[in-house]
């Protein structure tokens, strides 16, 4: 009798420590690490807004990819020993920076999710994690080709089931400029049965919707993994959009790629009338070199991101458009990198090169340079290198456009924005790709297929 006594004694033991145990592992899970999802509403005017936490979130940004003087394309931020983004970071957040972009993040993932926490855990920033989806990359890519499509959705879901549990982590951004290889100036890719449309305009079209419809693909892949956070769609301008309309239903937002100058012209109305989803930019700027005066001119780069921003703003129901349909901004870029004029000449990344790559009228101050080009892609950071190192970081000088967009942003709020999320009705949200409208949710990581209901 004893010894039964003494048995089930241990047993109860036994199941309390293993009961215990579960909702230690429960508790202290990676799982639990970002419980709130990240949530876009729309209220009753047709205005947009990101909450994180549960707070009003507009996304003041910037393009992180910190290439230290002598390295090149190849350079991977997240295995870089020196970690530039412990001084970078504090730069960051001293001006007013709440998200960054990085622009691949698919390999070493233990080293990125570190880094997206680290950015987080020590100075409230968030990561927007992006994916060129083959386009830049030395592999084949072509978006018609059964292998190479499931070869990328492989790539996918193991980048997103390694980070999708990461504090920090913001929004997942799929492609950049892909639109771009349809005409096929750049990344040509094709198939038979694309080449046998004899019309050249229809078989863009027709690149579009089987490039689009792949995007789509894997938003719906990635929704069925994570619960929490959205899927952009990243697009070069609003070329094409309005084919995506018809075939990304699972498209949580638009990250746009633009260089207009000082404004954005009709953009935002343009894509809000064929492609009704919430929109951030996720490339803009002006270089700081006038390739005209043959000069550095950090007071035009200042102004014309400043106005750019200003431009922005005024499109946010934080600036008081209560149908403004930009979620934020994300300048490019955060400093200057020395590689970009000659991309595959070793030698010349140690040297900040003066020449212009290409041409664009809306940077009117320099666009009589020879040959008309004057985007300098060298000197579009908004942080200067210099040759000294310390502790092997490149050390950091703020240009004059750094403390402008410091200034800009420590005079902007989200009260607007509260009182207009306060006031949010549960309505529909328009379904672009039936042109119809369907119950969505404000939590739009809620259903797997469509965003969820306000």
């Amino acid at each position: 009798m004893r010894s039964r006594l003494l048995l089930v004694f241990y047993k109860h033991i036994f199941m309390r420590n293993l009961i215990l145990a579960f909702f230690l592992i429960a508790v202290l899970s990676p799982a639990s690490a970002q419980d709130k999802p990240i949530k876009i509403l729309r209220n009753d005017q047709g205005g947009y807004f990101l909450l994180v936490d549960d707070k009003p979130f507009m996304m003041k940004g910037i393009g992180y990819n910190p290439t230290p003087i002598g390295e090149g394309y190849d350079y991977y931020l997240f295995t870089d020993e020196n970690k530039p983004w412990a001084i970078d970071g504090k730069l960051m957040q001293e001006m007013g920076i709440n998200c960054i972009r990085v622009y691949s993040a698919s390999k070493d993932l233990d080293k990125v999710k570190e880094f997206i926490e680290y950015m987080h855990n020590n100075f409230g920033i968030y990561t927007i994690v992006s994916d060129w989806l083959g386009l830049w990359s030395n592999t084949y890519t072509n978006y018609a080709d059964e292998t190479f499509r499931n070869q990328t959705k492989d790539r996918i879901i193991k980048m997103v089931q390694a980070l999708k549990d990461t504090k920090g982590l913001l929004i997942w951004n799929l492609g950049n400029e892909n639109n771009y290889t349809f005409s096929g100036t750049i990344g040509f890719w094709t198939s038979t049965e694309i080449e046998q449309i004899q019309d050249p305009y229809q078989k863009i079209l027709k690149k579009a919707e089987v490039y689009y419809s792949f995007v789509n693909d894997l938003a719906k892949e990635i929704k069925k993994i994570d619960t929490v956070h959205p899927v952009a769609l990243g697009n070069g301008e609003a070329n094409f959009l309005d084919i995506a309309a018809k075939v990304c239903p699972d498209i949580d937002a638009l990250s746009i790629i633009v260089y207009r100058g000082k404004k954005f012209g009709n953009l935002f109305d343009n894509i809000r009338r064929f492609f009704d989803k919430p929109i951030f930019l996720s490339e803009f700027g002006c270089d700081s070199y006038n390739a005209y005066k043959n000069e550095e001119d950090q007071d035009i780069q200042t102004k014309f991101i400043i106005a750019q921003w200003q431009d922005l703003y005024k499109n946010t129901i934080a600036g008081n458009n209560p149908n403004g349909n930009i979620l934020g901004g994300i300048i490019f870029e955060w400093n200057d990198e020395w590689w970009k004029h000659n991309e595959g000449y070793a030698k010349d990344w140690k040297t900040h090169n003066l020449e212009a790559g290409w041409s664009n009228g809306a940077y009117y101050f320099d666009n009589r340079a020879e040959n008309n080009l004057n985007m300098n892609e060298e000197w579009f950071g908004i942080v200067s290198l210099s040759e000294e190192t310390e502790d092997g970081v490149n050390k950091r000088i703020p240009k004059q456009s750094y403390y402008g967009l410091k200034n800009f942003f420590s005079s902007i709020s989200n009260t607007t924005a509260e009182e207009s999320i306060k006031a949010a009705e549960k309505i529909p949200v328009p379904n672009a790709a039936t042109n119809a409208t369907t119950p969505t949710a404000a939590n739009i990581t809620e259903n797997t297929s469509t965003q969820g209901e306000l």
